[in-house]
Parts: C-alpha cells; sequence; structure tokens
C-alpha cells in the first residue's frame, strides 16, 4: 500500500496527482469516492479535504495508478462484440484491469491489450474513457469498452441508471437455501483489513444487492447465475461469503468449508465469470446481449465437483 507523508497545506485529490498516485484529479476523485485512500488512517470522504503537514496519506485497492503510461501491447484478446461505438471483449483469468497501487512494474493490464486493439483499428486511446467497468484480477468473462468518450460517457449513464444487466457464474461451497434469494447488505471497506469489502451496518457502507439462482448442485457445491443490481468493489463475493457460501478458490473471502471443497477438487483459481452482459449499444440504441464462454478453468472444476452444465442458464 503506498503512502506519502504531506510537507504542505494542499487539497487531497490535487496532492495524490502531485505524488503521482493518479494521472488525473477525476481518478483521484473516483478512488476517494470508492474509500479507498486514508488520511491518518481514517477513510477520507472528500476530495476537497485539506491536508496540512505532518499528514500520511495512503491509498488502498485495486486503484488504477499512472495510466498514462500505457502502451499497446498484443494481449491476444478475444472480441466477442464490436460496434461504431463500443466492444466487448473476453476478460482471461489473472491480469488486472488497469495499473493499480502494488503492482510491479511494466505488469501487463487489460488496458495495454486494449490500447493494441485500438491502434489496429485506428481509434485514438484515452485510458481515462476506454473502461466502462471493472472485473477483479482473478475475474474472468465480458468486460464493455467503449471507442470514444461521447461513448463512454453514454455506457457510465447506463450503468449509473442501472439500465445495464450483468449475469455472472459462480461456483460456491456449499448448497444456498432457498435456491434463489436476493441478498440486500450494504457493503463498505473492511475495518481489520482496508484492502477488503465486507457487509457492514454503518453509515460508510453503500447499498448493495445480489440476486442469485441455483443452477445445480452436487454434494457440498452448487453453480449459480447471479444478477448484479448495484457494482461495489467485490461484491459478489462479499455476498455469498456473507451467507455462508465463498466462491470456490477465492482467497480473499474464504471460509474453512470453501478451503476443503476447494481443496478437494484441486480448485485454486477464482471461480466467479461473467458470463452475460447486456447493455444498450451508443452506435444503434439497440440492446446488445453477449454471451462470454465458460472458460476451461471453471469447465474443469465443474467436472471435478460433479456438475454437469451444458445448456447454460434458462431465462
Amino acid at each position: 500500500m503506498p503512502d506519502w507523508t504531506v510537507s504542505s497545506s494542499e487539497r487531497l485529490d490535487t496532492f495524490l496527482v502531485s505524488q503521482g498516485a493518479f494521472d488525473s484529479r477525476n481518478r483521484a476523485q473516483r478512488a476517494i469516492e470508492e474509500e479507498c485512500v486514508s488520511v491518518n488512517d481514517i477513510i477520507a470522504s472528500k476530495p476537497s479535504q485539506q491536508l496540512k503537514e505532518g499528514d500520511r496519506v495512503t491509498v488502498t485497492g485495486d486503484i488504477a495508478i499512472h495510466a498514462s503510461s500505457i502502451t499497446p501491447q498484443d494481449l491476444h484478446l478475444q472480441v466477442l462484440y464490436e460496434d461504431d461505438a463500443c466492444l466487448v471483449i473476453e476478460k482471461p483469468e489473472g491480469i488486472a484491469v488497469h495499473p493499480g497501487a502494488g503492482m510491479a512494474d511494466g505488469e501487463m493490464t487489460l488496458l495495454h491489450g486494449i490500447a493494441h486493439l485500438f491502434q489496429e483499428r485506428g481509434v485514438p486511446f484515452s485510458s481515462e474513457a476506454v473502461l466502462a467497468h471493472r472485473l477483479d484480477k482473478e475475474t474472468t468473462g465480458c468486460i464493455l469498452v467503449a471507442k470514444s468518450p461521447a461513448a463512454h460517457q453514454q455506457l457510465q449513464e447506463q450503468f449509473a441508471e442501472r439500465t445495464i444487466e450483468k449475469t455472472y457464474l459462480a461456483l460456491v461451497a456449499g448448497i444456498p437455501s432457498p435456491p434463489l434469494a436476493t441478498i440486500d447488505s450494504p457493503i463498505g471497506r473492511s475495518a481489520q483489513d482496508r484492502t477488503k469489502m465486507a457487509v457492514i451496518g454503518n453509515t460508510a457502507a453503500r447499498e448493495a444487492r445480489t440476486t442469485y439462482r441455483t443452477l445445480g448442485s452436487a454434494g457440498q457445491t452448487a453453480l449459480l447465475a447471479c444478477d448484479l443490481h448495484t457494482g461495489r468493489t467485490h461484491q459478489i463475493r462479499v455476498h455469498l461469503s456473507a451467507v455462508g457460501h465463498p466462491v470456490l478458490g477465492d482467497q480473499t473471502y474464504k471460509s474453512p468449508l470453501s478451503e476443503r471443497v476447494a481443496t478437494e477438487f484441486k480448485i485454486t483459481d477464482l471461480c466467479l465469470h461473467a458470463w452475460r452482459l447486456a447493455f444498450t449499444s451508443p452506435a444503434d440504441g439497440e440492446r446488445k446481449q453477449i454471451i462470454a464462454p465458460m472458460p476451461k478453468i471453471f469447465r474443469d472444476a465443474l467436472q471435478r465437483a460433479g456438475i454437469f452444465w451444458v445448456d447454460g442458464p434458462k431465462e
């Protein structure tokens, strides 16, 4: 977790940019809003907070930094959908979406691969206006990319208005009861570990709702389809862990049961996949529904767990 000591009075967002933590005040402000910045170990809530000499500023979580240094790299990304305004790519497992705090210098991210796709197409690339949303480093599946600032703004508005539909597949420990339910529990930064999120009941938490439905089960595992109604950091992982059914392969929100089941079936990768994405394209105003095929690591985990899933979730 990078931190800095303040040498003179300055606004918090301006200070973060001046220290190279973020490449714009907008990005710094977004990090503050997502509760990823602390001043003297207290979560900052206002970008305009006035710092004083001796204050210690800390950045935690998966927050983009130094995005201006993105150089195109061919990561052989699969394009699932494309039109004049946007494209949907299939995110591989184990690659961060963007540069973040604590990452090694030169580590490749999805942004590097997107820059290459834009270069191939002759489309201007701006790290500030391509990602319509994010996925965790370990998560696979659909991610929506804007080709212009105007398209980015329209897609961001759809996310804000919650008209974009996102369905994930999750292989979890235990069999949920009831088989269909909505988890409506606010999420905020964990007081014990600032790099983690947690279901909390204080005013610092933000509304979070996830609906899951059980698609199949065997022994002590179940395959769930999870619909996100909000977009909080680690939302599905936190919610499922909170109700006693952590996602298998999750080292951050695991439980004794999930560790035992994951060990039994030799599951080491996070079994969470952004399977379906539905949105309205800024190109033609029409509704699009994109499906990302389940990756081999997930299919293999299902097979070892004894869950046979062929046709996919039924609408």
